[in-house]
């Protein structure tokens, strides 16, 4: 018997998760007081939707204007209950949308150079979570926090984690599709994105729509539409979105 295994745990899966609690234990206990998670209130009222929609347990949508903390709160959300010992939930797991990188093969170096460009927002989202500036590359080396793109997701099965689709304005119906499904036991998905900023054309475009829409048909899931007076990013991308709204209909 393993020397840190308890004399109890004599079940491979209660010993798995064992593991994976001390796993969360080293992310949050005595010894890693700089990457307690700090506590995030919402700011805006559709914030705070989300949040309780969140509490009940519902997969989200959430869709709407840039800077409005869509994907920040979402992130706080998710790894709040990640790294909560009773939770059921082992890891969050983010996927970004792919196609600025649908040509990456024929760009030079590893999968992870070429995906690294995709990471840059989180090092900062986990800087204002954690106050620590490599905590995303730190939590991530420990499993819990897992990046995707949709190239590698096929044909898997992601059973106990937050999936967090962001970005998903960018995303086609097929790989939207794609994602969803991949969806197993004790999972939840959140899809975050700006509709109005989507780099999709034609029929791609029409896609994204028709996705929204059946998850609007699901009872599982809440919608959620943030707007203008709900853009906490600064004052001025606020001015900018309402004078864009105005000249370009």
């Amino acid at each position: 018997m393993s020397k840190r295994q308890p004399k109890y745990l004599d079940d491979e899966n209660l010993y798995q998760q064992f593991e994976q609690e001390e796993l969360k234990a080293k992310i949050l206990g005595p010894k890693n007081k700089s990457l307690t998670i700090q506590k995030i209130e919402p700011i805006t009222e559709n914030q705070k939707l989300v949040f309780d929609c969140y509490k009940q347990n519902f997969n989200l949508l959430l869709h709407g204007c840039a800077g409005t903390g869509k994907s920040f709160v979402a992130i706080y959300l998710a790894l709040k209950e990640v790294l909560d010992l009773q939770s059921e939930y082992k890891q969050l797991i983010i996927v970004r949308n792919v196609l600025p990188i649908r040509d990456c093969g024929f760009l030079p170096g590893t999968l992870e150079e070429k995906i690294q460009p995709l990471e840059t927002p989180y090092h900062h989202m986990f800087y204002e979570l954690f106050g620590l500036k490599d905590a995303f590359k730190l939590i991530q080396k420990k499993g819990i926090v897992g990046f995707q793109t949709t190239s590698y997701i096929r044909g898997i099965t992601i059973n106990n984690s937050i999936i967090l689709v962001d970005e998903c304005q960018n995303l086609n119906f097929h790989e939207l599709d794609t994602i969803i499904t991949r969806m197993g036991q004790n999972s939840k998905i959140i899809f975050s994105g700006d509709f109005n900023q989507t780099d999709l054309v034609g029929k791609d475009k029409n896609g994204i729509l028709e996705f929204m829409d059946i998850l609007k048909s699901m009872d599982s899931f809440q919608c959620v539409e943030f707007g203008f007076e709900d853009i906490v990013r600064s004052g001025f991308v606020k001015e900018y979105l309402i004078a864009k709204s105005k000249k370009i209909k």
